[in-house]
Parts: structure tokens; sequence; C-alpha cells
């Protein structure tokens, strides 16, 4: 049976590097890791669609993803490109809508990845970290949103 300890330390070190769960005690971050998965995504693969079932987020632990919206045209237009350490894909994963955007890896690239599914069970076995997990992921929308609202006033 593989040794899972040493995955399991690897995806705690990235769920730190990252900077989103900064303020999560590391025994939090450790307890969070076990509920992650480490996957190798090429470059070129598209790893959701837009209007896709919401059904896992991603953290990019290496590499870089190109977020891509469809437009009243039918053009499918780049609206982020994202590189080490950046969460998407969650919006989904917490309100259980389809996916607003389109993903695909413009390098090879590693995801950590949290299903809903495993989300739901962490909520069970482990709300405290669940929800402060939740509450990071919330904070870091926010913060995007509020930026994006920045750059919208901006261009008007």
């Amino acid at each position: 049976m593989p040794d899972t300890s040493h995955l399991i330390d690897a995806i705690r070190d990235l769920l730190l590097d990252c900077g989103l769960f900064d303020q999560l005690p590391p025994a939090e971050v450790l307890t969070a890791a076990g509920y992650f998965s480490l996957n190798r995504i090429a470059e070129g693969s598209t790893i959701f669609r837009e209007g896709d079932a919401g059904t896992f987020m991603c953290i990019l632990a290496s590499g870089a993803v190109s977020i891509r919206k469809t437009n009243v045209n039918g053009e499918e237009l780049e609206v982020a490109n994202l590189r080490r350490g950046r969460a998407f894909g969650e919006m989904a994963v917490l309100d259980g809508e389809r996916r607003s955007a389109s993903c695909v890896a413009i390098s090879d690239s590693q995801l950590l990845t949290l299903g809903k599914d495993t989300l739901d069970k962490m909520l069970q076995e482990h709300p405290r970290t669940a929800a402060q997990m939740i509450r990071a992921i919330a904070v870091g929308m926010s913060k995007r949103l509020r930026m994006a609202d920045g750059q919208l006033v901006n261009q008007l």
C-alpha cells in the first residue's frame, strides 16, 4: 500500500503556498489536505467548459490556465490568465450552479482539486476545517469581485 502521508504533506505545502488559507491553523490545513487530489494536466487540455456542472474546484499548483467566456457573438474570449497559487472553479462548487466560464491549461500544469462531494464529506467529518476553508474561499472570491468592480468602474 502506498504511503499517502508524503502526498498529503506535499498537498498541505501547496495549500500553504497558495496564500488562500493563510488564516487557517497549520493543523487545519493538514486536515484539509487529505481531501484534495493532485492532478497533472497537459497543455491544451480543457479542464471544464462554460455551462458544465460544477463538480470540483481547483488550485493551480504549477503551470498556467486561461479562463474564457463566450460572448453574445459566440466567440470565446480570454477573461483571465491564472498562474500558480490561484483558485478557480470554486463558485460552482459553493453555489451548485453551472460553470460560468471555460478553463484551458495553457501550459503543462498541476492542479489541486476538491470535489463538491468531497467538500460535503469534509463538512460531515471535520465541520470546523470545512467552514474555515469555505470562509477563506469566500474571502478570496470577494476580493476578486471587488477588484473586478474597480476595473469595471474605471472602464466607464
